[in-house]
């Protein structure tokens, strides 16, 4: 593919974002930059989380995992169901209850100042994180097709990136986020079709004769019985339920989504019927990696080491040119979708969590929010060429492994918030959340010794939050009976 065209194809790509920020973002307050006025359509809010929760990182990362782990994904992903089934029905009624903004209010109500803010915290490294780890894909991947060729840096690369989603939502925010969400999703669902399509008929398959070559393939593999393997079927399965609770359910960006529905009934609604999608779109995705190592396999090309870049190189160098249009417009779309909301809740928590908005005039909280929205732009930035530095594997894998411990303490916070009567002594909270991740990776580090060759893998999220739960244990106390009344949580 020529870089004209592919520089064409962002082009015109990002003028319809802009637009449809420019549509959505007239008259806009801090009210509908946080939650979009509490009037988004449920059905519109589920088809675009579709593309904010799998990001960029799946786009590629799950294909050219199909190499070494065959379809033991799928174990992860019905975990998922049970995950949004526990959100849907547990957190969700909190969260509309109390009339929430930021979802880290409920730990100042539940437990108290420090709790709040060392929640808040985590929330801001984990998805700040996540986010740059999701962003450098697409940075590479167009570095890679169209920058390295002209002679453009990395970092330049990078600074662009960021300032595109920038322009489209400082304005609108949250009312702006769900329609471009809605867009971008459609163009991901879109690219892979296209894909697996072009990738078939290469092939000579229809589509039984698709289905049963994966089926009769040495990828077609789905559960694995072997407790001592990292693709264990229960270790998977339970990992994302909690992934998908703390990921989804305790993460501010995409519950600041479903608090954009109009009641709770709508966003019930959402949940489940986005949970069902979802499912389908990751079969989808592990459709398209066994159909690219099937084709690499007839033509005897050799593929990349690394199976990040395997979707990469065959979509640009091997297929019809479609297939290339279509995977930078699968990438680009899945990566923004991802990172256009993370940076409005970015700037939704510190607004709302540290610099007490409520407090403040709407004329400051438009300079404030104007600030900070800029200023996680930067550090995004900065994370994402960190990012370039010390990346050497999977970035699926990175992802889930840092989820594991920047996630576990608020996982640990709103189980013992939720499921117990008793009240922490606030000030020793930022410790526990410390301490209980730095146990987890020496526990997980010398698992094998210590647990007859069992080796911990993305459960390192349940170790974490269960330590954390245990240390909240040990400096709490049984609430009064006035206590329990006052709060009623």
């Amino acid at each position: 593919m020529s870089a004209t065209l592919i520089i064409s194809l962002i082009i015109g790509y990002f003028g319809i974002l802009i637009l449809i920020s420019f549509l959505t973002g007239k008259s806009t307050d801090s009210n509908t930059f946080f939650l979009a006025n509490r009037k988004s359509p449920w059905y519109v809010v589920a088809f675009g989380m579709i593309g904010a929760t799998l990001s960029g990182v799946t786009f590629v990362s799950v294909p050219g995992m199909v190499r070494d782990l065959q379809f033991t994904y799928m174990q992860l992903v019905l975990g998922y169901l049970a995950g949004y089934f526990v959100i849907a029905t547990v957190l969700l009624p909190l969260y509309y209850r109390l009339n929430l903004v930021s979802i880290y209010t409920y730990l100042d109500q539940r437990f108290g100042f420090w709790s709040y803010k060392t929640g808040a915290a985590f929330f801001l490294l984990s998805r700040t994180l996540g986010s740059a780890i999701r962003l450098f894909l697409v940075a590479s991947v167009l570095q890679l097709a169209v920058f390295n060729e002209m002679g453009i840096p990395f970092a330049v690369t990078v600074g662009i990136t960021i300032l595109l989603i920038w322009a489209y939502t400082f304005r609108g925010g949250m009312k702006t986020i769900i329609w471009t969400d809605t867009f971008q999703t459609a163009a991901m669902l879109l690219a892979v079709g296209i894909s697996i399509w072009v990738v078939s008929e290469e092939l000579n398959l229809g589509f039984q004769g698709m289905v049963d070559t994966i089926s009769d393939s040495s990828y077609g593999k789905v559960f694995n019985w072997e407790y001592k393997e990292n693709t264990y079927f229960l270790k998977q399965f339970f990992s994302g339920a909690f992934i998908t609770i703390v990921m989804t359910g305790l993460d501010q960006d995409m519950m600041q989504k479903n608090l954009s529905c109009k009641n709770i009934g709508e966003a019930q609604k959402n949940m489940f019927w986005f949970s069902v999608i979802l499912v389908v779109v990751n079969v989808m995705f592990l459709s398209l990696g066994a159909l690219l190592y099937l084709y690499a396999s007839s033509k005897g090309i050799v593929l990349p080491e690394r199976g990040d870049d395997v979707f990469p190189f065959l979509a640009l160098n091997h297929f019809p040119a479609i297939v290339g249009v279509a995977f930078i417009l699968g990438i680009i779309a899945i990566a923004y979708a991802s990172a256009d909301s993370a940076l409005t809740s970015l700037t939704t928590s510190f607004c709302v969590d540290f610099l007490n908005f409520k407090e403040r005039s709407e004329h400051e909280r438009v300079r404030l929010r104007y600030i900070v929205h800029i200023g996680f732009s930067v550090v995004m930035m900065l994370v994402i060429l960190l990012v370039n530095e010390i990346n050497s594997q999977s970035l699926i894998s990175t992802l889930l492994q840092v989820a594991g411990y920047t996630y576990g303490p608020l996982l640990g916070l709103y189980t013992f918030g939720l499921y117990t009567q008793r009240q922490v002594r606030d000030r020793f909270v930022p410790a526990i959340c410390l301490v209980a991740p730095m146990l987890t990776y020496l526990i997980s580090a010398n698992s094998a010794a210590w647990f007859n060759g069992y080796q911990f893998g993305f459960e390192v999220l349940i170790l974490n939050g269960f330590l954390t739960f245990l240390g909240l244990w040990a400096v709490s106390q049984k609430k009064t009976k006035l206590e329990l009344e006052r709060t009623n949580l």
